[in-house]
């Protein structure tokens, strides 16, 4: 059963909606910024809680986003999953400051290489249910390896079958970004949400050019319902024009009914 995953994206302190590619920590003029909310985290979250859309990420890019993101998990404690920064050192903070799982991507790839150690320990360290790993990804050669510091460096862990189970062990849930269509609004990448319904054992969440309410039918026929998906720009409450969000809140709620 396919069912909608808001987010909230957190840039410099702000609601925003970007083109997942265009970030670059050496050239920060290469930001292409879809949209900038006028509105706090806080009004996300408590939109989130009030149509009990549990599940949503909140994802801090970059420096400056801790408050916003604290604040946000305070409006929704329990609700609300936290991604960007997150280490073993600090994951329970987290945790302890109203999220109810954290999302993890690049600690665990230092020099952009795969560390096993690092996944069981932040697993024995804060409990395995309590820990989503982030694999988005980039087409490369004809496969999708997973990209770290905001997408920016690719790593040496191709997303796969095997990687999948190999890393299910020890968390209970993915997000998949396809960074390649993230923000353009111009489609899913079909491939990669058949592969994940092929290979996941575990609920996913996939994020990345959805544009259409029909999507998440498209979503749910491609994965056989093992697959959410989020949707970001084309969302009306983050100005765009193509996908309500009272509508995604009404195929959920049909969903899970």
């Amino acid at each position: 059963m396919t069912i909608f995953r808001p987010c909230i994206d957190l840039h410099q302190g702000q609601v925003k909606q970007i083109v997942g590619a265009s970030l670059a920590d050496d050239a920060p003029s290469t930001l292409k910024t879809n949209f900038v909310a006028s509105n706090p985290s806080t009004y996300y979250s408590d939109l989130y809680r009030r149509n009990d859309l549990r599940g949503a990420h909140v994802i801090k890019l970059g420096p400056n986003n801790d408050t916003a993101a604290r604040e946000a998990l305070a409006a929704w404690p329990k609700g609300l999953q936290i991604g960007g920064g997150i280490t073993i050192d600090n994951a329970q903070e987290w945790l302890d400051a109203g999220a109810d799982k954290v999302i993890v991507t690049s600690w665990l790839f230092p020099s952009a290489k795969f560390s096993e150690d690092r996944l069981v320990a932040l697993a024995e360290r804060i409990g395995k249910k309590n820990l989503v790993v982030d694999l988005s990804c980039k087409r490369h050669d004809g496969k999708w390896i997973v990209a770290m510091d905001k997408w920016q460096t690719l790593t040496d862990q191709e997303v796969n079958e095997h990687t999948l189970a190999r890393m299910a062990l020890y968390c209970s849930e993915f997000l998949v970004h396809a960074a390649d269509v993230e923000g353009l609004c111009q489609g899913i990448d079909e491939e990669l949400v058949q592969r994940l319904g092929e290979w996941c054992t575990i609920p996913c969440t996939y994020a990345g050019g959805a544009r259409d309410l029909s999507d998440l039918d498209l979503v749910e026929r491609l994965s056989n319902g093992k697959v959410d998906l989020t949707f970001g720009s084309a969302l009306d409450i983050f100005g765009g024009s193509l996908v309500k969000f009272e509508d995604a809140v009404r195929w959920t709620k049909n969903r899970l009914a």
